[in-house]
């Protein structure tokens, strides 16, 4: 089974727009926790305009599953996450002013510094995985940088399975074979969906792990998000 790991960054963005503390994030984690997720991601950024720092840390107690903490390894992001040892990082390379996530590493032009980075974090026991686009060459290069993961950027995915394409999975198909061969641990997220994540789920082997947001808590407005935690897991089976 895939296990789900929930962000939580929506919780906070919705926070943060009011001031306050409503909803809480630390207790949407308990909670999601409850209902049965697997995991729990947040993603902070430099200007903190969703998931807080502070968060990170008010986090660590209370994720009694698995704690991923995404996020571009700028030296803040470094301190931040050796200090809290999640369970896992995963590297993105987005920008400081980037609305969400919008591409992959490019691992064969940044090897030298994801190799220093991942080391670093390998080295204070957390794993590791670092967010590609569905390219036969980043699979490669990735495992040249030491990753115990990728994570595999599914929007394109998404976005082909929202015009009837399903032959949008093939890349990542192709992708996931190339990784199983070469021992890294295949993780996946951006615009999953309940729509469609059975399908993905279904043709993608040896996938460990999916982390799904936006979705899920715009999913939850309408049918609750214990009931959404449920037919996602029931999806991932």
């Amino acid at each position: 089974m895939t296990k789900l790991s929930v962000n939580i960054n929506k919780i906070a963005t919705l926070r943060n727009s009011r001031g306050g503390d409503v909803p809480n994030v630390v207790q949407f984690a308990k909670d999601a926790q409850r209902f049965g997720a697997e995991g729990i991601t947040i993603h902070p950024r430099p200007d903190e305009r969703h998931i807080r720092y502070q968060d990170a840390y008010d986090l660590k107690p209370e994720v009694y599953t698995e704690y991923n903490i995404e996020g571009n390894p700028i030296p803040k992001f470094i301190d931040l996450v050796i200090d809290i040892k999640p369970t896992q990082v995963t590297l993105v390379p987005d920008a400081e002013d980037a609305i969400t996530s919008n591409a992959g590493w490019d691992t064969i032009k940044h090897k030298d510094f994801l190799i220093d980075v991942i080391k670093e974090f390998k080295n204070n026991g957390i794993r590791t995985s670092i967010f590609v686009d569905p390219d036969l060459h980043q699979i490669e290069g990735a495992k040249e940088t030491g990753t115990d993961r990728i994570e595999l950027y599914t929007e394109a995915f998404a976005h082909q399975f929202s015009l009837g394409n399903k032959d949008g999975i093939k890349p990542y198909m192709e992708c996931a074979g190339l990784a199983n061969t070469l021992d890294i641990g295949i993780n996946a997220g951006h615009d999953l969906s309940l729509d469609n994540i059975k399908f993905f789920k279904e043709n993608i082997t040896g996938l460990l792990e999916v982390s799904i947001g936006h979705a899920l808590i715009a999913e939850s407005l309408y049918l609750g998000a214990e009931k959404v935690i449920k037919m996602y897991l029931d999806k991932l089976k």
